[in-house]
C-alpha cells in the first residue's frame, strides 16, 4: 500500500503586490570572509527584527563559498524603503570595498509581472545571467523599480 502524498498550495489573494527577492554572496578568499564578517550581523538582524513589509526570510547555501537568502516582501514600496535604510544603505555605500573579496547578486520577481537582477563582482555567471544577455544598470536601468518595469519608470525620489 502506498502512502498518501500530502499536497498543499497557498492562497496568495491577500498579496497581489508580492515581491520575492533572491540574494547571493560568494566569497573569494580571506578578503571575502572579512566582507562577510562586516555584513553578517546586519543580515542576521533582518531575519530577527523583520523590517516593515518583510513577510518571510530564508537562508540557503549554494556551496561552501556561496550562500544566499530568499525574501518575500508585501510590495515593492516596502522593499525599496528597506533598501534605502540601514544596514542595506551602508552596504551599497561600501560596495567597492566589500566586493574586493566577494561577489553579490540579487534577482527580484514581482507577482504582477516584471523581473530585475543585479550582479556585482561575481566571478562566474549565476541565475538569470546563465541565459539572459547582459545589460548595464545605467540610465533608465539604474534602479530596481525601473528594471522591473522594463526601464519605463523611474524610481521615486
Amino acid at each position: 500500500m502506498q502512502a498518501a502524498i500530502n499536497r498543499q498550495s497557498v492562497d496568495l489573494s491577500d498579496y497581489p503586490d508580492l515581491v520575492m527577492i533572491m540574494l547571493g554572496f560568494r566569497t573569494r578568499g580571506w578578503r571575502g570572509l572579512r566582507a562577510l564578517r562586516r555584513i553578517g550581523p546586519g543580515l542576521n538582524g533582518i531575519s530577527r527584527e523583520r523590517p516593515e513589509g518583510l513577510l518571510a526570510h530564508e537562508g540557503m547555501m549554494f556551496s561552501l563559498s556561496h550562500f544566499g537568502f530568499r525574501q518575500y516582501w508585501r510590495d515593492l514600496d516596502a522593499l525599496e524603503q528597506f533598501t534605502r535604510s540601514e544596514p542595506h544603505a551602508d552596504w551599497w555605500r561600501s560596495v567597492r570595498e566589500l566586493s574586493a573579496g566577494a561577489g553579490f547578486w540579487h534577482e527580484t520577481y514581482h507577482a504582477r509581472g516584471g523581473i530585475e537582477a543585479l550582479y556585482v563582482a561575481m566571478p562566474d555567471p549565476v541565475g538569470l545571467q546563465l541565459f539572459a544577455p547582459a545589460r548595464q544598470p545605467e540610465g533608465p536601468f539604474m534602479s530596481a523599480r525601473a528594471r522591473i518595469q522594463g526601464g519605463a519608470a523611474q524610481a521615486p525620489a
